[in-house]
């Protein structure tokens, strides 16, 4: 689809249906919607809209569809694979006002939640009634759920709770033709016809405009130990991980963080007070969540031994809610040290975390051979590693080409290694080229068809995932 222009026709028809606040065309508007947290790449929209109700949206969406105006939905700007950039200019959908959790059902174990709610928000307001969603990503403080609901974001509980898919019951969904439909039901089982539900989790917007959700919840569990580990070599560390889980153990979290990762965010977080020593390459940050004392330190009892033949080094125990703290606000602040340090690309691949040792030392040799360094940091329990490709002094050229063909290599890695592109972040816009390394024609040919039906003038979200 090449980009469309909007017309002060159309414009007067997004003004009838929403209102002239909420059509916004001046420059600081588009400007501020014109970029996520994807690398320093900017697109603008020709006008934002900020709808209130899915009737409002069907009727956008209606118009764009006849008009074949391209419509970005966005949330809170806090996507790495550049699923929010309108590309195509059009119109950029801003989810702001769909701000409200509309139920929380304790008899149930459920919420209603509307996609523009910020994700710690509705962590919090759960939490207050005994209750729990698990999924966190870390800008959970500035993302929306809609965004989760997007690319299926997980966060460091996803090793043990999973990611958001897992607690999705149903949706509102309004479909490029303008229709409203529902996904799913209010049941934990459901067995009727295809999971329209689990298909529209994780599809980016590409297949239509989510309105509503109703999650499932759990009891709020109200205990946990944090340990923060380190390691002489890194390697040590990713092989300590798969082994605590053949120990019969599950932890609520466990991270994994190289020294420059650590270091890199100490120094932009000066209010974190840990201190590390000169021989320690990397760190397993682990918790262990319950109800019941007695079993979580049975459980770090467990661990410990694992750590040490694994050749750990003297390991940090939390011993107070600041000391949790503190770890957990370094483990949060990786991206966004690593973002303020340097130009940079990240790369969320993912693979049985028993490779994750393979992974790690493939990556530093593709760096190597290509001449970029990384940093790496992720979810180790989930095998989800996160690859900052760093620019540092690299040339433009050797930016563009090399890079390129390094993460080409890395993601061949990945998928020989029995991995995939992307544990959370998604597809998007930036690692689209390499879809055909993950999956044949006849695959890609499948999803391309689920797209048409869908979306058959291709208006939502274009130019993501892959081209159709």
């Amino acid at each position: 689809m090449t980009q469309m222009h909007i017309h002060p026709s159309d414009l007067n028809v997004f003004r009838t249906i929403l209102g002239d606040a909420y059509v916004l065309t001046d420059e600081e508007s588009r400007t501020s919607h014109a970029q996520d947290q994807t690398e320093d790449l900017v697109y603008l929209p020709e006008v934002v809209l900020r709808p209130r109700t899915p009737e409002e949206i069907s009727l956008i969406l209606k118009h764009c569809n006849q008009q074949n105006i391209p419509v970005t939905t966005r949330g809170g700007g806090t996507g790495l694979s550049g699923g929010a950039l309108p590309v195509n200019g059009g119109v950029v959908l801003a989810m702001s006002r769909f701000n409200q959790i509309l139920e929380i059902d304790e008899r149930n174990l459920q919420a209603t939640v509307e996609p523009g709610v910020i994700t710690q928000v509705f962590q919090e307001a759960v939490i207050e009634k005994g209750l729990f969603y698990p999924p966190d990503p870390s800008s959970r403080g500035t993302c929306f759920i809609g965004g989760n609901l997007a690319h299926c974001s997980g966060g460091p509980r996803a090793v043990k709770y999973g990611v958001t898919r897992d607690y999705v019951l149903d949706l509102e969904v309004v479909l490029a033709s303008g229709d409203i439909i529902r996904t799913g039901a209010k049941v934990l089982k459901n067995s009727t016809g295809y999971n329209l539900t689990q298909l529209l989790v994780g599809s980016e917007g590409t297949l239509g405009v989510i309105t509503k959700v109703v999650f499932k919840l759990l009891p709020y569990p109200r205990l946990n130990k944090v340990l923060l580990a380190p390691f002489r070599s890194p390697l040590d560390a990713c092989a300590a991980v798969s082994a605590i889980f053949r120990e019969g153990i599950i932890p609520s979290a466990l991270e994994f963080m190289e020294r420059d990762a650590i270091d890199w965010t100490l120094h932009f977080r000066s209010d974190i007070n840990i201190q590390l020593g000169d021989e320690e390459q990397a760190h397993l940050l682990i918790e262990v969540d319950g109800n019941d004392e007695e079993t979580i330190l049975k459980d770090i009892e467990r661990i410990v031994p694992v750590l040490e033949a694994h050749h750990c080094m003297d390991i940090l125990f939390a011993e107070s809610e600041a000391q949790k703290t503190d770890l957990w606000k370094l483990r949060r602040s990786v991206a966004e040290a690593v973002k303020s340090n340097s130009t940079y690309k990240e790369e969320d691949t993912v693979v049985p975390r028993a490779e994750l040792p393979v992974l790690l030392a493939g990556v530093k040799e593709i760096g190597a051979k290509y001449g970029f360094k990384s940093v790496c940091y992720g979810h180790a329990g989930d095998g989800n590693l996160h690859v900052n490709i760093i620019k540092g002094n690299m040339s433009e050229a050797a930016w563009k080409e090399d890079v390129t063909n390094g993460i080409r290599e890395l993601f061949t890695l990945v998928v020989s290694l029995g991995g995939t592109l992307s544990g959370e972040h998604g597809i998007g816009l930036v690692q689209q080229p390499y879809m055909p390394i993950a999956f044949s024609p006849v695959q890609l040919d499948l999803m391309r068809g689920i797209k048409q039906v869908f979306d058959p003038k291709g208006i939502l979200n274009p130019g993501k995932i892959f081209n159709v």
